[in-house]
């Protein structure tokens, strides 16, 4: 059994057969089905054009169970919520992009400057790491994969007709990037944030895991690419017991306690179950922020992200949402008087609703099922970004992408998300390890044929070339295991979950 990469031309075979019978072992505790062909559509109802079907009524039934014995301080907790959110979203109106955090690579181990940052992302939930890689080899990054999809023509995208989101997961680029140093440095960093009730949870932030993900090459004057206001993580597993249920995620919102919901508290989401549905795109790992390298000038309104900085506020009121409704409706009535909270009560029967949440699908959030979150106030355009800049937002927030891209040049990015090592995610390891060595998309990703008859997809050989750190986020060298009790678990599970 090998452990290490030792050089392009010892490895293969070795990796290979070492793989499957670590792949083995991985697929008892998870769902190896391979996902039906798709693209970036496929996960989202807005985009595929589908319309989708009321909810069983045991989504009634849940609903119900969720907030029993505690009607009266969620109605107390909704109505303090509503008046807090309208006046921070005047606020994030009034700010804009600049309440986003911001913080230059070469200052994340700076004590100075850390403070302020971390005050300010555990508010927000986002932030801009900036020249975390050279803007050089950001743009050179790009320069190959155009070349990578000029050399590839049969490549899977979205549009079809005009491709912006490539179902591109393993050119040599996106290897390099996910290895490199100051990515995985970043990472750590940002998952620093977090933290663990429990000493003894198998989880380690500081190392990282590699989640394969998309590229996107979005063009000048494009509005077909238009995501808008989402989460991700799944929808109505949010809601279910066998789902964010399992580790008590969300338990303090729908009791009605809202001080007492962190979302920076990790060691409850281990458990948790973010795709009961097999939905094309869900995300089988623990993800503390998603992310991506960015590898243009980009700046607001160009096609780039936008975020909702209400962060947790935002969080409680889309959990809550589905439990209240109006008193009267918009029709007639001025938009003050339609959001107050006197015009607005607890259900006195609970129905399936789930505002936005549909199974197999991302979460999204719209004016006339959330109106209290105003999303054309308080979803704001993150600031400008430059070739290297990597941009971070929790997994909890709602984004979106520009409408329409006004811009006059291309707004690219390598998706990259920061995911801790944990048993679960190290199980997903394997399997995506698994994948990328057939050149098939990762097993989260639309399945078919992906990349295995592409030239000059990236290998094993690439992966040899990266250091000890890097192959152990890809799950093709062994971890030394050390550290406190609940880093030690994770690193003994994640070896044994990769055939180690």
């Amino acid at each position: 059994m090998h452990s290490t990469l030792r050089s392009p031309n010892r490895l293969s075979q070795p990796l290979r057969s070492h793989i499957t019978r670590a792949g083995r072992r991985g697929m008892q505790s998870a769902s190896t089905e391979s996902r039906k062909e798709g693209d970036i559509s496929s996960v989202f109802s807005s985009l595929s054009g589908e319309v989708q079907k009321p909810l069983p009524q045991r989504f009634a039934e849940q609903k119900q169970r969720l907030i029993n014995g505690n009607e009266d301080a969620v109605r107390h907790a909704w109505n303090t919520l509503l008046p807090q959110l309208r006046r921070e979203i005047e606020e994030i109106k009034s700010t804009g992009p600049a309440i986003v955090p911001e913080l230059d690579f070469k200052d994340i181990n700076h004590p100075n400057t850390q403070q302020d940052f971390a005050k300010r992302l555990k508010k927000t939930g986002v932030a801009v790491i900036r020249d975390v890689v050279s803007q050089e080899e950001a743009l050179g990054w790009k320069a190959e994969i155009r070349e990578y999809i000029k050399q590839n023509p049969q490549t899977k995208a979205f549009p079809p007709d005009d491709p912006q989101v490539f179902e591109l997961y393993w050119s040599r680029p996106q290897l390099r990037a996910r290895a490199h140093p100051n990515l995985l440095a970043t990472q750590s960093f940002l998952m620093s944030h977090w933290r663990s009730s429990s000493p003894t949870a198998p989880l380690s932030p500081t190392h990282p895991v590699s989640y394969a993900d998309r590229l996107r090459i979005r063009n000048p004057g494009d509005n077909r690419f238009a995501l808008g206001p989402h989460c991700d993580g799944g929808s109505v597993e949010r809601w279910e017991d066998h789902g964010y249920g399992l580790g008590g995620v969300y338990d303090a919102v729908f009791r009605g306690d809202l001080a007492a919901f962190d979302p920076w508290e990790s060691s409850s989401r281990l458990e948790a179950v973010s795709d009961n549905y097999g939905g094309s795109g869900a995300c089988s790992m623990f993800r503390m922020f998603q992310g991506w390298m960015s590898m243009s000038t980009t700046a607001p309104g160009e096609g780039t992200l936008r975020v909702n900085p209400l962060f947790d506020r935002a969080t409680a009121y889309y959990l809550l949402r589905p439990f209240f409704e109006a008193v009267r409706g918009p029709e007639g009535m001025a938009r003050d008087d339609f959001l107050a909270v006197n015009n607005w009560r607890l259900k006195r029967e609970q129905d399936s609703t789930l505002e936005g949440a549909y199974p197999s699908l991302c979460l999204e959030l719209n004016d006339t099922l959330h109106p209290h979150l105003e999303l054309e106030k308080s979803m704001i355009n993150i600031p400008a970004v430059r070739p290297g800049d990597y941009v971070a937002w929790h997994c909890d927030i709602i984004h979106s992408v520009d409408t329409s891209h006004t811009g006059t040049t291309d707004s690219s990015v390598l998706y990259i998300p920061a995911t801790p090592l944990t048993p679960a995610n190290a199980a997903y390891l394997a399997r995506q390890r698994a994948n990328f060595l057939k050149g098939i998309p990762p097993p989260d990703f639309p399945g078919g044929v992906g990349e295995q008859h592409h030239v000059g997809r990236g290998s094993e050989a690439d992966l040899a070339k990266e250091s000890k750190e890097a192959r152990r986020s890809v799950g093709v060298e062994k971890w030394n295991v050390e550290g406190s009790e609940g880093v030690r678990k994770a690193l003994e599970e994640g070896n044994k979950a990769l055939g180690f």
